[in-house]
């Protein structure tokens, strides 16, 4: 497995990681994932509190157990829950922030975090503060790095700019390249690197994607998706299937240190994984995927 800086951290991560929040509540199928994943050389695993209330991050803290020396770990903070209410409230003062890592930390059952990253984020937010128990946080040694979770372009600057992130968690895919224009440049320029969530956009960049082409995915309508998944099969082969390509394409960019698909069997991790076993996209094959997909803009998350 090929391992990539964190970064300017002293992190080293497995290019393919694992999404947590996709291996579900069932408590010996979701550890039997993890385990898999890090026998085939996963390093890098990322939940966060919000996935199954907590429970998540109980069942990561199984998993790791007696492995924790070796592995990357990555949760999320600033939802919470208010009692008798469904939504749930964004909140990233740094009185929640410091008091929630103490319960992540307990339920994943270790002293420290690698990578503690907010979980979103406005403009409006008191980033000030959110900094500051960040930073505290590292100061105490319960977290090792920072970074933040968010599609939004204004407020990813704002903290490239003010704080001492490590990483950017970003959704990006072929159908979702959104941060070519705008975050990627910024991150490379800035020694931060992108942790890529929804590699495959939902399934549809994968073997069976075209039966789950069932609406549009963003800015693409669904003929749009069908034409689009015909055009990409050109560079399927028997060794290389549509998802690992897509998973390769967005490894293709040198601010991307690991993409994180999910996986909710141990097939679909396999085939995941796989894809660091083949062989980097062309430049000719960045070129064709390039020219026939979106190359689209942020619009509505500023």
């Amino acid at each position: 497995m090929r391992q990539s800086k964190l970064g300017s951290s002293d992190l080293w991560v497995s290019e393919i990681g694992l999404g947590c929040m996709s291996i579900g509540s069932d408590e010996k199928q979701g550890i039997s994932i993890i385990h898999e994943a890090l026998d085939l050389g996963v390093n890098f695993l990322d939940t966060a509190d919000l996935y199954d209330d907590g429970q998540n991050e109980a069942i990561v803290g199984k998993a790791i157990l007696g492995r924790r020396d070796h592995i990357i770990l990555s949760t999320k903070v600033g939802n919470r829950r208010i009692p008798g209410q469904e939504a749930l409230a964004w909140d990233p003062s740094k009185k929640h922030i410091l008091a929630s890592v103490k319960d992540s930390l307990r339920r994943l059952q270790t002293d420290y975090i690698d990578l503690y990253q907010l979980h979103g984020g406005m403009m409006n937010d008191p980033m000030d503060e959110t900094i500051e128990a960040f930073e505290q946080l590292k100061q105490e040694g319960l977290i090792r790095y920072y970074g933040i979770s968010s599609i939004r372009p204004n407020v990813i600057r704002e903290y490239v700019t003010r704080a001492n992130i490590v990483s950017v968690m970003s959704q990006y895919s072929i159908l979702d390249r959104r941060p070519e224009e705008e975050i990627l440049p910024l991150l490379a320029e800035n020694d931060i690197s992108m942790i890529v969530r929804g590699p495959v956009a939902r399934g549809i960049l994968s073997p069976r994607g075209d039966q789950k082409i069932v609406k549009g995915y963003l800015d693409h309508h669904t003929d749009d998706l069908r034409i689009l998944h015909e055009q990409l099969q050109s560079l399927v082969t028997e060794e290389r299937s549509l998802a690992q390509i897509a998973l390769r394409y967005v490894l293709s960019d040198p601010a991307v240190a690991v993409t994180i698909p999910g996986a909710s069997s141990i097939e679909q991790l396999r085939h995941n994984i796989m894809a660091s076993d083949i062989s980097p996209l062309t430049e000719d094959e960045i070129t064709l995927i390039r020219k026939v997909s979106k190359a689209n803009l942020y619009t509505d998350h500023r």
